[in-house]
């Protein structure tokens, strides 16, 4: 481990209609990237009649972790799943863990607090999504 300084803030919870507008949290462990490194986090939107968790993506530097270089404005990953929308908790995918095995992103989560499932992406499509995304 390297000592990067004190904790900090990196991301906080937008205001307002945003997807991830309620509370956020991190979720499986960055990746390295020659862009920089990858992490997923989870969003929370709280509407009057439910709730949704939503991921979404963001890049940090790679010499210091501390500074975020772009966000998603949307998420990339949703409830759409019948095993996703029904079950203990509805509308829930909440991510553990990821892999990278030649270039594709296996990330493993739960649906709905039920169910653990996989979901399959190409890290090169998720970082040519990033490179579209505001700068932070």
């Amino acid at each position: 481990m390297r000592y990067w300084g004190e904790h900090q803030v990196l991301l906080y919870a937008r205001e307002g209609g945003w997807w991830d507008a309620n509370k956020i949290g991190l979720s499986p462990q960055p990746i390295r990237t020659d862009d920089g490194w990858l992490i997923m986090y989870h969003g929370v939107r709280a509407t009057t009649s439910k709730i949704s968790y939503r991921l979404g993506l963001a890049l940090l530097d790679l010499e210091d972790p501390r500074k975020v270089i772009c966000r998603s404005d949307g998420w990339i990953f949703g409830p759409r799943e019948l095993y996703e929308r029904t079950g203990d908790v509805n509308d829930v995918v909440f991510p553990c863990g990821w892999i990278l095995q030649d270039g594709e992103v296996r990330l493993y989560y739960g649906s709905a607090d039920t169910y653990v499932s996989v979901a399959t992406a190409r890290l090169s499509d998720l970082l040519d999504y990033m490179r579209t995304s505001p700068k932070y």
